[in-house]
C-alpha cells in the first residue's frame, strides 16, 4: 500500500463515520455547530496521530498481556494534553465539547486503529493512517455540523466572533438541533455516500 493510499482510506474508503460507524456518539453529540465540529476533529486528529506514532514505536516492547492497559493510557496522556490546551486558550469550545472531549479515550476510532494498525506497522505508516482517519472523522463532522447549523439553527459558525445569521428563525428546521435531528443529518449523508459508492463499483464491474 502507498503513502497516499495509507492517507486516503480514512477519507474514503474506510472513513471511520461512513464507512465503519465507529465513534457516531461523540459525531451525533457535537455537530450542533462548526466551530464545535472542527475542534472535535482537530483534538481527535491530534490524539490518532500521537497515539498511532507512539504505539507504533514501541509495538514491539510492549507485551501482549498488557497491551490493551498500555494502549488505553497512551491515548489517555494525549487526550489530557487536548483537554489541558482547549481549557486554558478556547474555554467556549472546551465547554461546548463538554463530556465528548475525555471520552476521546475511549473512542472506538482510535482503539481500533492502534489495534488494528498502529500496532503492526512502521512509524511512518501509522502517522499516515492516524492524519487520514482524523481528517476522513474531521470531514464528515463538519458536514453534518454545516446541515444541522444552517437548517436547525439558521447560523453559520455559531460561537464565534464571525456568526452569521443566514436563515430567520421562522423557516428553521428545529428538529435539527435535536439527537434525532443528528441522526436524520447523518443518515441522509451516509445514504449518499453508499450512493456514490455503489455507482462507482457499478461502473468498476461494467468497465471489465
Amino acid at each position: 500500500m502507498t503513502k497516499i493510499q495509507t492517507f486516503a482510506k480514512g477519507i474514503l474508503l474506510e472513513n471511520p463515520l461512513l464507512i465503519l460507524n465507529i465513534g457516531l456518539c461523540s459525531a451525533l453529540g457535537v455537530t450542533t455547530s462548526i466551530f464545535n465540529a472542527l475542534g472535535m476533529g482537530a483534538g481527535m486528529t491530534f490524539v490518532l496521530v500521537m497515539s498511532e506514532i507512539v504505539i507504533s514505536l514501541f509495538r514491539k516492547h510492549i507485551p501482549a498481556s498488557i497491551r490493551l492497559p498500555v494502549f488505553i493510557i497512551i491515548i489517555a496522556a494525549f487526550t489530557t494534553i487536548v483537554q489541558l490546551v482547549l481549557q486554558a486558550f478556547v474555554p467556549a469550545l472546551y465547554s461546548a465539547l463538554g463530556v465528548f472531549l475525555p471520552l476521546i479515550v475511549v473512542n472506538c476510532i482510535i482503539m481500533g486503529r492502534v489495534e488494528a494498525f498502529a500496532s503492526k506497522n512502521s512509524v511512518g505508516a501509522a502517522a499516515l493512517d492516524g492524519f487520514g482517519m482524523g481528517v476522513g472523522y474531521t470531514i464528515v463532522l463538519v458536514l453534518i455540523a454545516l446541515v444541522r447549523e444552517l437548517l436547525g439553527n439558521g447560523t453559520l459558525l455559531t460561537g464565534t466572533a464571525a456568526q452569521l445569521t443566514v436563515i430567520p428563525e421562522a423557516y428553521r428546521i428545529g428538529i435539527l438541533n435535536s439527537a434525532p435531528g443528528g441522526f436524520i443529518v447523518f443518515g441522509v449523508i451516509a445514504a449518499a455516500n453508499q450512493a456514490l459508492q455503489n455507482a462507482r463499483k457499478a461502473k468498476q464491474e461494467a468497465a471489465k
